[in-house]
């Protein structure tokens, strides 16, 4: 069941920033965290270029509001969590050992 609902939290999260969001960055959520009780959530993104990560995160937790309204009408039987954005540090680091490797 948590599963389902972190998919469904990160497929409205994509969404969402794909609508809202500008496009001089390329803004990818690579993953989300759901506390056990459902009342916090973290939303990991990758942002290209890593120039635009500062400006991409704050953004998205500028909008927490806006994203809230956006997942009450998107996914039905989820309760909104409060959420945070950040940038996905795992990700970073694969991108980083995939340009070493090449």
């Amino acid at each position: 069941m948590k599963e389902r609902q972190e998919e469904a939290l990160r497929a409205a999260a994509a969404e969402f920033l794909n609508r809202e969001a500008n496009r001089t960055s390329m803004i990818t959520v690579t993953r989300t965290e759901l506390s056990n009780d459902g009342k916090r959530a973290i939303i990991y993104l990758s942002v290209f270029p890593e120039s635009g990560e500062e400006p991409a995160v704050k953004f998205a937790n500028r909008n927490r509001g806006e994203f809230g309204v956006f997942l009450l009408k998107q996914v039905r039987g989820l309760r909104v969590p409060h959420v945070d954005f950040q940038i996905d540090m795992g990700e970073k680091h694969r991108r980083r050992l995939d340009e070493l490797s090449n």
